[in-house]
């Protein structure tokens, strides 16, 4: 699984077209099981079902799965010859998928141009709760898209929260609504300025234009936030592919009030802001990944475990009973919008356009039902099965 074992690759594969793809070291025999270890490995991962990928696609896209997991080990900073099992499963059950899904639906979205015609970027929206990794993953495929020659920018709808003095006029207006008090929910957003950046993004689609791309500063004024200086702001230039933008409530939908005011009463409020929502963010997404838990109890481990790491980062961050505070606030909403989303998907997704992913409180893909358990386990099977035969065929070429 070195740089040079690419070339190995390709010319072997000619050899098995049915089997795995597989490299031949003379000197290092067993390498050759270890890049079948690997397929075997792939074929067993949760979100291969959901990709409609087969052993046989793996095998005809195995340099790309190679490539794109040597990527990412340096991106960070791992020795590919060495990964854990965790290492293991996040790039190739999880990461590298998505990446793979991720380009079909950007050349889906690039055949509905006519040769000539300018491409604005596909806008990919990553709905996840806070603390599950959405941010990791967002960073891992810009970091794909970018060594695949591609260029792509990245938002967060953080990026849109009020600043820290419109924040405070939100709250003297909402007295005695603890959903409103500070950031999060469905008010706390200068949605005219996500419309303005979202059009000028998207409006990216030749050399030469640029434009800046807002921030926002969690940790100003002790962990309450505040947007960024303008002056810090990166730059980003066109053509651009694609927007990466993710977000803790994209695609949650207004509900019926009673439903909400069941959950928690001060949601009220927060129902009838998140119907401006869609005409803002959702409107703009044209494929989907949504990121599901079970329990959004987790979310506030996710958090703790976020400000610890931004504290020891020598960044002022929460305390542990200000995040406990701090993620009470958005419980209500997850608890009154993650079912709706779950069942239904975003206001206006297309099911051709979604990807959910269910993930286990480490973060990780996990088989959502048995149907699925059974396909995996059947994909592994033909899988060995598949990399047996090229072992044989690879122990006979040697013995020739």
């Amino acid at each position: 699984m070195q740089d040079d074992s690419m070339s190995s690759n390709a010319a072997a594969s000619t050899n098995c077209r049915q089997g795995p793809l597989y490299s031949v070291f003379p000197t290092q025999p067993a390498a050759v099981s270890s890049v079948q270890d690997l397929f075997e490995f792939i074929c067993s991962g949760p979100l291969l079902n959901k990709l409609d990928q087969t052993p046989e696609k793996v095998v005809e896209s195995i340099d790309k799965w190679l490539a794109y997991g040597l990527h990412l080990c340096r991106l960070f900073q791992l020795n590919e010859l060495y990964l854990t099992v965790p290492q293991k499963a996040r790039f190739y059950h999880y990461y590298v998928p998505v990446f793979l899904w991720c380009e079909d639906q950007i050349s889906q979205h690039r055949s509905m141009f006519k040769d000539g015609e300018d491409v604005p970027p596909l806008v990919i929206g990553f709905s996840a709760p806070q603390g599950c990794g959405k941010t990791t993953l967002v960073f891992a495929l810009e970091y794909l898209f970018r060594v695949t020659g591609r260029k792509s920018a990245t938002l967060s709808i953080d990026d849109f929260y009020l600043t820290a003095e419109e924040q405070a006029k939100l709250r003297e207006e909402n007295p005695g609504n603890t959903l409103l008090e500070f950031r999060g929910n469905a008010g706390s957003h200068d949605l005219p300025f996500s419309i303005e950046t979202l059009t000028a993004l998207t409006n990216l689609t030749k050399e030469g234009m640029k434009m800046k791309l807002p921030r926002y500063d969690k940790s100003a004024y002790s962990g309450r936030g505040d947007r960024d200086d303008p002056s810090k702001w990166p730059e980003i230039e066109g053509p651009l592919t694609v927007i990466l933008f993710e977000g803790w409530m994209l695609g949650f939908k207004p509900l019926p009030m009673e439903v909400v005011k069941a959950v928690d009463p001060q949601l009220e409020t927060v129902n009838r802001n998140l119907e401006a929502y869609y005409d803002t963010w959702d409107k703009f997404i044209k494929s989907w990944i949504v990121i599901k838990i079970n329990d959004p109890s987790c979310v506030y481990q996710w958090r703790l475990q976020a400000e610890i790491a931004m504290r020891e980062a020598g960044k002022p961050g929460m305390s542990d009973e200000e995040v406990k505070d701090f993620v009470s606030r958005y419980l209500p909403a997850y608890k009154a919008y993650l079912p709706t989303l779950y069942s239904e998907g975003p206001n206006g997704s297309d099911p051709k356009h979604l990807l959910v992913i269910e993930i286990d409180e480490g973060r990780n893909p996990i088989l959502a039902t048995a149907a699925d358990a059974l396909q995996a386990a059947l994909a592994t099977l033909e899988a060995a099965e598949a990399a047996t035969q090229c072992e044989q065929t690879v122990s006979e070429q040697h013995q020739r």
